[in-house]
């Protein structure tokens, strides 16, 4: 039999480029006084914005301006950011993972590639297994959800759960309670798809658009989400039920033009600010297919207003007016699957199986439903955030709150906060270094 060869790559050739031209990184804090400067220069590259973003919002820095500029086969940006608490970023350990990550090692490591994001790369000891969850929404369906993995014996390490025009999509990370492992077993893992399938098709009309996968490895949560999200079509909901889910005065205005002389399409984005908008936007815009050569950036206190110079990866601009429509809803979409009206729950105890059924349950049990949820763990401790409403999607009334308080707080540690309407107040969900006992964690990870 005739053998037929493939052409040879060398398997240092992608990373040549980079050798030959390493990025430079810069981060400035004598230049500005309210802010620091991260200025990353670097051979240009197909989604290459996103990936600068990512490291900087996992690190959980607030970007306030950007310049982006990457024409041609140079990638110039500036960004100005700030810790939670709106001071320039002065910790070293912070400071050294950013030249790190966004430097030549960070390129030829594959940092930039395989990084899970924070709130994954710090909580199991061990591997894990990643399940992914999408389906229609209803009142205490993540309750039922972490009982079946509470069941099987799974331990719940992180998780990631949005909420987004009556639909659901979650991102977990578990392993086996005994070996801290991921799970290898392939009855058990069969077991838990068929249990947590039923449970999301629910009715039998529930069927379509519901499914739970999983594999092992990495993932970054909110990357992903996001993509489930638009898998789903969630950006095609009615209007009605827009307006119901989010107050008039969170909608966001997006508007694309074209910039005939120049062959971009501008699209302009102006809402409420809040932490990781950025990251939100040019995640939807990358994985739609389209790449960002100029954009500025810039929050005027509560406001954010954000400017995009696009074409399709295939160098085309928008002409269509239905190629703008769905733009247009995908980036709304975007903006509103991390809003949250209302309060959040966070609570902190000793990790245990079955602890994220258990809080679940007593917050289905007092009516309660949940629209957004972050689960950490660090050694022993976890940290559960909840934003709720009640199951009519009204805000939750204090003496529901109380009575929580009553019920929870004998046995761990409970904090509530009203959702913040300023883009200058920490956001809770995750590991926000301000939340109770875990601050300095964060340095500790990055030493």
């Amino acid at each position: 039999m005739a053998r037929s060869y493939g052409p040879y790559f060398d398997p240092e050739y992608e990373t040549l480029s980079i050798r030959i031209n390493p990025p430079r990184v810069s981060v400035d804090n004598a230049s500005c006084k309210e802010c620091t400067l991260v200025k990353v220069d670097s051979i240009n590259k197909p989604g290459i914005l996103l990936e600068v973003v990512q490291i900087l919002t996992d690190l959980d820095l607030v970007i306030t301006k950007a310049y982006i500029s990457s024409d041609g086969w140079w990638f110039m940006d500036v960004f100005h950011v700030t810790d939670q608490h709106g001071n320039k970023v002065t910790d070293s350990n912070t400071i050294g993972h950013i030249e790190k990550a966004l430097g030549p090692e960070g390129y030829t490591s594959g940092i930039l590639k395989t990084r899970p994001g924070r709130k994954v790369g710090v909580n199991s000891v061990g591997d894990y297994t990643t399940i992914e969850l999408i389906g229609r929404d209803r009142p205490g369906l993540l309750s039922e959800i972490s009982a079946v993995l509470a069941n099987l014996h799974f331990n719940v390490a992180a998780a990631e759960v949005w909420t987004h025009n009556r639909r659901i999509a979650c991102v977990l990370y578990i392993n086996d309670n005994s070996s801290s492992l991921d799970v290898d077993e392939e009855s058990r893992l069969c077991v838990m798809e068929e249990q947590l399938n039923n449970i999301l098709r629910g009715r039998e009309d529930d069927e379509s658009g519901a499914y739970a996968t999983f594999s092992v490895g990495s993932t970054h949560a909110d990357r992903r989400l996001h993509q489930m999200f638009f898998a789903d079509r969630d950006y095609e909901g009615g209007c009605l039920e827009m307006e119901i889910e989010y107050p008039p005065n969170s909608k966001p205005e997006v508007r694309i033009e074209n910039c005939v002389e120049k062959g971009y399409s501008v699209v302009s984005v102006s809402c409420k600010d809040r932490p990781k908008l950025m990251f939100d936007i040019v995640c939807t815009l990358t994985d739609m297919q389209y790449a960002v050569f100029h954009a500025t950036i810039s929050s005027d206190g509560p406001s954010a207003s954000q400017e995009y110079f696009i074409r399709h990866m295939d160098g085309c601009t928008l002409e269509s007016e239905e190629e703008k429509e769905k733009v247009v809803k995908c980036l709304e979409a975007a903006i509103r699957r991390r809003i949250s009206e209302g309060f959040s729950l966070e609570l902190c105890a000793k990790d245990r199986v079955g602890l994220l059924s258990e809080v679940t349950r007593v917050l289905r049990e007092n009516g309660l439903s949940v629209t957004r949820a972050g689960v950490t763990t660090i050694g022993e401790k976890a940290k559960n955030v909840f934003y709720v409403r009640d199951a009519s999607g009204n805000p939750v009334e204090m003496k529901t709150i109380e009575r929580l308080r009553e019920e929870i707080g004998q046995t761990m540690m409970l904090n509530v906060k009203k959702v913040p309407t300023s883009a200058k107040v920490p956001e809770t969900g995750g590991m926000a270094k301000t939340s109770f006992f875990f601050g300095g964690l964060l340095e500790k990870f990055l030493t």
